[in-house]
């Protein structure tokens, strides 16, 4: 019997260790009348208002809803009853950008939000940003100055990662100066030959990485890499102290220094990263692509704009779109230094042309392939449209309406299959 309840119990631990929780049970629709939630300019939009339980509408909800372009709204209600279970909203926009739509409903103790962002036009919006006068040489000038530092790579395999088809390594190389290293995870295919390749950069924040092995298993070299200058196969708690500590709110560092600024080193460091993949005997010299999202769109877009070596880049909700946009009150990109940290002085509104995507974008050359949805309150669309409307290289758009600041596993599924297309794997 004793034998009979130990296994009863390891089998409970199972069950509620394996258990998820998804979603709520109260949900918040807003619906555009437009199934493509696209409009022409001062065209009505009407969003539908429903609260649901169980799928059925709920009577008599009090809601909060704030209405109007991204990030400035121009009505903004409290306590509006939901009568019938249902409210109607009407907006338009006269010049190009995203109408919000975003509703808050009070039920017990509880909020529930929800919201629909219509398209306005997006393809005529254009950058706020200016670009400055030497972009392409100042970077190619800091490129240049940061390759009179030898890479010094330090591979190390990891045994218990590697499969029965790729080694995978801890692997680092210096970057702007001695002494300065960014760390990834190397994944190369066992079999002798030569690989195409795909560098990883990272969206904001600090965590480890596994590395790439999957896309690897198929016949493909692949670099993870981070960004902050420190081992990236750590225990989370390391990472998390960083977070909270000496690296809190790393992207606001010396935002009016042009040359130290947090991404200054940020975006050497991945060129160099392309330098370190170029050097490895398995490298083809062929296929070499860029992919991220957020933070790594942006820095997918920046790599590929600076270094001629890569031949095509995917860039998800890419980040650090059109600063200046909160100069015309339109929304900006992540991290929105002036909507959220003040209004800028002279020198850092200089130094953030430097470090804005829309100003790479101006600069690629190699197809690219892109995605985000209307709801994305990190990295609003306005400001990712405006970047990618400026590219002039082959590209492709992929929006997924729904979606915030995440992915679908549709989006993430054909994400993953354009780039093994560019690689010429897994077919």
């Amino acid at each position: 019997m004793r034998k009979i309840s130990l296994l009863f119990g390891c089998l409970l631990c199972m069950l509620a260790a394996t258990a998820q929780i998804r979603g709520n049970e109260i949900r918040v629709m807003v619906s555009p009348d437009h199934t493509d939630w696209n409009y022409r300019l001062n065209d009505k939009c009407t969003f539908t208002v429903r609260v649901l339980k169980a799928q059925n509408l709920l009577q008599n909800v009090t809601v909060d809803y704030e209405l109007g372009p991204e990030m400035y709204p121009t009505e903004v209600k409290k306590g509006v009853l939901l009568k019938n279970g249902e409210l109607k909203l009407q907006g338009t926009m006269k010049t190009s950008g995203f109408l919000r739509c975003k509703v808050t409903a009070h039920v017990g103790d509880r909020k529930y939000e929800g919201l629909a962002t219509a398209a306005y036009a997006p393809e005529q919006l254009q950058p706020i940003t200016e670009l400055p006068g030497d972009f392409r040489e100042f970077w190619a000038k800091e490129l240049e100055g940061a390759r009179r530092t030898s890479l010094q790579p330090l591979m190390t395999l990891l045994p218990e990662r590697c499969t029965a088809t790729v080694n995978v390594y801890h692997v680092s190389f210096q970057t702007d100066r001695w002494g300065s290293r960014f760390y990834g995870v190397l994944c190369v295919p066992k079999k002798e030959g030569k690989y195409p390749a795909l560098l990883r950069v990272p969206g904001a924040g600090i965590r480890p990485y596994a590395g790439d092995v999957y896309t690897a298993e198929q016949g493909a070299i692949t670099l993870e890499v981070g960004i902050h200058g420190i081992p990236v196969t750590m225990e989370q708690s390391f990472y998390d102290n960083l977070m909270n500590g000496a690296l809190n709110g790393y992207w606001t560092f010396c935002r009016n220094d042009l040359r130290n600024f947090y991404y200054h080193r940020v975006i050497i460091g991945a060129l160099r990263a392309v330098d370190f993949i170029c050097e490895l005997p398995q490298y083809n010299g062929q296929a070499l692509g860029v992919t991220g999202s957020s933070q790594g769109g942006a820095l997918s877009v920046m790599t590929a704009a600076l270094d001629s070596r890569v031949t095509f880049f995917a860039a998800v909700h890419p980040a650090l779109c059109d600063h200046e946009a909160f100069m015309k009150k339109r929304a900006c990109g992540w991290p929105h230094y002036f909507y959220y940290y003040g209004a800028p002085d002279a020198k850092e509104l200089e130094v953030v042309r430097y470090y804005d995507t829309a100003n790479f974008a101006r600069c690629l050359t190699v197809p690219g392939w892109f995605s985000w949805g209307y709801n994305d309150d990190v990295c609003p669309p306005t400001s990712m449209y405006a970047a990618y409307n400026v590219v002039t290289s082959p590209k492709e758009l992929h929006p997924y309406l729904e979606t915030g600041h995440y992915w679908y596993q549709e989006q993430w599924d054909e994400w993953l299959a354009w780039l093994w297309k560019q690689l010429g794997i897994g077919k």
